[in-house]
């Protein structure tokens, strides 16, 4: 049995909206941000050493890291589903993709969370931050085009990365200059299994600049 050590508000979201796009059995372990400091509580270390979200045990496996996660569970229950065939044109784009979501995209955003919190002292690193987030939107917008994925036809798990990005901007108001981002964002949420993942987990609700 797969369990989902799953933080309110965080990465692990996209976890269990995969989990319900597999169509799996699994559980949930749900664990809250201390309220002042919005950190992961101690309670994960017991489960993986970096004490973050999210990260899964399956049978005696633990696997971190959301790429990884993804990687994994598509790999191993996905049955050929949620990724293009390895010898495929479009495998290269689908690699690209699942690991551009946290290994350039995610920084930005994080940068802005980080200096809303500093006040004015944030101030001379807002441009530089603002640019980025700009850089890395404008990038997603052109690729994606008018198509309904970032890969292919279906939905792979490189739409399930990319959509926190994109929840992470539209979250701080960013998202209306970039209208194929906007439609798809609507689209991916408008999914069954991201609902039920919705209804399963919990509230979720990224936080603002402000």
């Amino acid at each position: 049995m797969i369990t989902l050590h799953h933080l309110n508000n965080s990465r692990s979201q996209r976890i269990l909206w995969l989990l319900e796009e597999l169509g799996l059995d699994y559980d949930i372990a749900l664990y809250q941000r201390d309220s002042e400091t919005q950190l992961a509580p101690p309670e994960l270390k017991a489960v993986h050493p970096l004490g973050k979200s999210p990260v899964i045990t399956d049978g005696e496996r633990t696997v971190a890291e959301s790429g990884a996660i993804i990687d994994y569970l598509v790999r191993t229950h996905g049955n050929g589903r949620f990724r293009p065939a390895p010898d495929s044109e479009d495998f290269l784009d689908y690699e690209h993709w699942l690991h551009f979501a946290e290994g350039s995209a995610m920084l930005p955003f994080l940068m802005g969370l980080y200096a809303g919190r500093l006040g004015e002292a944030a101030e001379p690193l807002w441009p530089r931050i603002f640019s980025e987030m700009d850089n890395h939107l404008s990038y997603m917008e052109n690729a994606l085009g008018h198509r309904a994925y970032f890969v292919g036809d279906d939905l792979t798990g490189a739409d399930v990365q990319l959509t926190f990005v994109l929840e992470a901007a539209d979250a701080n108001g960013l998202l209306d200059n970039y209208p194929n981002l906007k439609r798809y964002l609507a689209a991916m949420q408008a999914r069954d299994a991201y609902r039920r993942a919705i209804e399963r987990g919990g509230p979720y609700a990224l936080g603002t600049r402000s």
